[in-house]
């Protein structure tokens, strides 16, 4: 079962490594001492935010199947840079954009730092290639790049199969094999193709994928999309559901995107934190497949979205990739703190477990609740430390570089 986690006032971000089975007790191996002096003896509360940098929702966005466009237009338009002009693929499809320079789409870290927007993308290794120039599936560069830009890829199977016969375990452990090999890197996290297929082919999937060392899996049943994450969760083989975002081609005037925009203004508004995914496929100037955001209603989309939530506007979305909200909520409910107050003098123990394998991101953020400023005065080595520093300065940002 999934809900959520309401924890309290300071952001940490915290980096490590480890290893060990995600929903089990594992060993705590790991321990971050940090030190600070209040502006004055009042009491203080250090307690886990829910989500990261306390933002209100953590929104999640996975283009599926490895479409070139999510190189050409989605990732130029949020971290900034170059949007492809039209561009025809090997398919005769428009994978381009509008050829207009981004200066990228931001939340902020509560600290005063502009974070990009950042998606997924689910990919099947076997369509990534370099040639021919118009191919219409990302090349392993392109998704290196993306992935070291602080996007997830995530495991869509090997061939995109669904067809009756299809060897389900084949199919998701070549695909982690396949990155690995070329990437560096294990995905854990697996997004069911769909297709034509037999009856339950999708729980056959999530068998092979846990099977195998996956650590959650996307399909059309389960909790979601929309979960909420104040209470500590039960994580341990999740299987969850997205909502599918794509275009009409009868809409001329967003009607469809500012639908999408009202349902997330509605779900920010809610007192409760939430986790919210989506997923589409192409968002090139064709409608890929008739299943996927056309670039203009993709683009107007997400402008919108920063305007409203972003940096400029509530700044209360965290926009982050599918693996990252997991692995932030996974660490969240097992990490142990403890704080020692000595009259101005605080000292914060983190306790922290092991990880599962592949694990990717080691970030925390904590709330100390307290009624005068602080500054650090000490910390664990290899850690970077900033923090909101105004207003009612209960936000610390630590990144453990370790």
């Amino acid at each position: 079962m999934i809900s959520a986690i309401w924890y309290g006032s300071v952001s940490l971000a915290i980096l490590y490594s480890g290893s060990g089975k995600a929903g089990a007790q594992v060993p705590r191996t790991n321990k971050i001492s940090i030190k600070l002096q209040l502006g004055n003896s009042s009491a203080v509360k250090v307690e886990k935010a829910p989500l990261k940098y306390n933002k209100q929702m953590a929104f999640s966005f996975t283009l599926d199947d490895g479409y070139r466009s999510a190189f050409l237009c989605a990732y130029p338009l949020l971290n900034g840079g170059k949007i492809s002009p039209s561009f025809t693929d090997e398919w005769s499809q428009d994978e381009g954009g509008d050829g207009s320079l981004s200066k990228g789409l931001h939340f902020s870290d509560g600290c005063g730092h502009a974070v990009p927007f950042r998606m997924g993308v689910a990919i099947n290794a076997s369509s990534l290639r370099d040639k021919p120039a118009n191919r219409g599936n990302l090349s392993w560069q392109e998704v290196k790049t993306l992935y070291h830009s602080g996007w997830d890829i995530l495991n869509h199977s090997f061939q995109h199969a669904t067809k009756h016969g299809t060897a389900y375990e084949s199919e998701v452990v070549r695909n982690t094999e396949a990155v690995e090999q070329q990437l560096g890197f294990r995905m854990t996290q697996f997004v069911v193709p769909g297709g034509e297929s037999d009856p339950g082919y999708d729980m056959e999937y999530a068998k092979a994928a846990f099977k195998n060392g996956v650590l959650a899996v996307a399909t059309t049943s389960g909790p979601g999309p929309v979960i909420e994450v104040e209470k500590p969760q039960d994580l341990h083989q999740l299987i969850f559901q997205r909502a599918f975002a794509k275009s009409n081609a009868d809409d001329k005037n967003y009607t469809l995107m500012n639908q999408y925009l009202r349902r997330i203004d509605s779900l920010i508004k809610r007192p409760e934190k939430l986790w919210y995914n989506e997923f589409s496929h192409g968002v090139g100037n064709s409608n890929l497949w008739g299943i996927s955001l056309v670039y203009s209603d993709f683009k107007y989309y997400m402008t919108n979205l920063a305007k409203k939530h972003g940096q400029t506007g509530s700044d209360q979305l965290w926009m982050a990739p599918w693996q990252e909200v997991y692995e932030y909520i996974w660490l969240r409910d097992r990490v142990r703190v403890n704080s020692v107050q000595k009259g101005r003098i605080v000292t914060i123990v983190l306790d922290f477990p092991e990880l599962p394998p592949g694990f990717r991101y080691k970030d925390l953020s904590l709330i100390v609740g307290s009624k005068s400023g602080f500054r650090v005065l000490s910390n664990t080595a290899g850690c970077k430390i900033t923090d909101n520093g105004t207003g009612s300065h209960n936000l610390l940002n630590i990144q453990f570089c370790k």
